[in-house]
């Protein structure tokens, strides 16, 4: 077995071994990687995910650090909501959490209280499943002015919406970050806000990486997200940018169980937790982006913008030599299915040791004490 070591300092990866050793994997150390879009359903949708199932999938994927989503049911707007969330994840989570605050028309009031404990505030400018869709530029402007300064805002906006949410950044002189990006012409767009200096950053998702509408036919329901699958054209324009303009690259991990995703109304979303190191990997064996630009996406990056705080003696192992199929069978997510079944992919999670305690080994989740904290 060969070691590789992930160092800041140099774009190598060393290898760490008995030299003439049989070279049965090869592993790769990296930091503990830190997801910004999570959705981990928790209040009100338990069934399709919870804190315990929706760690133990970060974990296995990788992910140190995942940011949740306030679109819960009730939604995240709320001090006591919010702080309730926090609680119920301090005693559950098994890697560390932490929460965006909802922008909701209705509790403008509430969001300077907010902003001293969630990470971020989210604004929905688009479509979502649930309630959290603000409408109107008074509203905009309303929570603009009420969000503390020094902690980002998240906008789930597309298309047309990119320009309102660079004009917001601009005219308010703070930093707005775009989530799931997905066509040529915001990812275009968001580059030359960057290029004006704006303090605009954005993420992509594997899906929209690695999927388009040529894929609809044969997810059918499964291929249900938001935003929609795009064209060739559009993924081909993300992977352009990735080297630049790109900050993250987030999971929008978002369950549903099979029978909702089967029904007549389907309601969109995917899960993506314990897929995307095996596929961006296969990004990197395939020269599409180096390691080194993968821990800026997926562990430097996503810690620097949201201010999230360092955590000692946490890495990850890769096997950047394991090929195989992703398969729905050992998921750790509630839902027990991924929208990339089916595909061969280069790259596997082997160990993960958080705060010098091995939670993951062989691919497997530890059952182990609580090792997560809320941050």
């Amino acid at each position: 077995m060969m070691l590789g070591v992930w160092t800041a300092q140099t774009p190598q990866y060393q290898s760490q071994g008995d030299e003439g050793a049989d070279c049965v994997s090869e592993l790769t150390r990296l930091p503990g990687l830190a997801d910004v879009h999570v959705h981990l359903r928790v209040p009100g949708g338990e069934h399709k995910e919870d804190v315990r199932s929706g760690t133990a999938a970060a974990l296995a994927g990788g992910f140190t650090t995942i940011l949740a989503m306030p679109n819960t049911h009730p939604p995240l707007v709320t001090l006591a909501r919010l702080q309730a969330a926090q609680l119920q994840a301090q005693r559950e989570s098994l890697c560390d959490v932490a929460y965006y605050a909802g922008a909701s028309a209705n509790h403008v009031d509430e969001l300077p209280a907010l902003g001293s404990c969630a990470v971020a505030l989210k604004i929905y400018m688009d479509q979502t499943y649930g309630p959290l869709r603000i409408e109107g530029l008074a509203t905009l402007l309303a929570c603009f002015r009420a969000w503390p300064k020094d902690k980002p805002i998240a906008i789930h906006a597309e298309g047309p919406s990119i320009a309102v949410g660079i004009g917001l950044a601009a005219a308010f002189g703070r930093s707005v970050h775009f989530c799931h990006v997905s066509r040529r012409s915001e990812i275009t767009l968001i580059a030359h806000a960057k290029h004006q200096g704006l303090a605009v950053t954005c993420e992509v998702t594997p899906h929209h990486l690695f999927l388009t509408e040529a894929d609809l036919p044969r997810l059918g329901t499964l291929g249900d997200m938001r935003p929609t699958l795009a064209q060739q054209a559009d993924v081909d324009a993300l992977w352009s940018h990735i080297d630049t303009t790109v900050d993250c690259v987030a999971t929008d991990h978002a369950p549903h169980t099979l029978v909702e995703k089967s029904s007549t109304a389907s309601p969109p979303g995917v899960p993506g937790l314990e897929t995307a190191v095996p596929l961006m990997l296969t990004a990197v064996v395939e020269g599409r982006l180096s390691m080194d630009r993968l821990v800026e996406l997926m562990a430097a990056n996503p810690r620097r913008i949201f201010g999230l705080p360092n955590q000692p003696h946490t890495w990850i192992e890769v096997d950047v030599g394991d090929t195989f199929v992703i398969s729905q069978e050992g998921l750790h997510t509630k839902c027990g299915w991924s929208p990339f079944t089916g595909m061969r992919v280069r790259g596997r999670v082997h160990t993960v040791c958080l705060r010098g305690e091995t939670v993951v080994r062989d691919g497997a989740v530890i059952p182990t004490a609580r090792t997560g904290s809320v941050c």
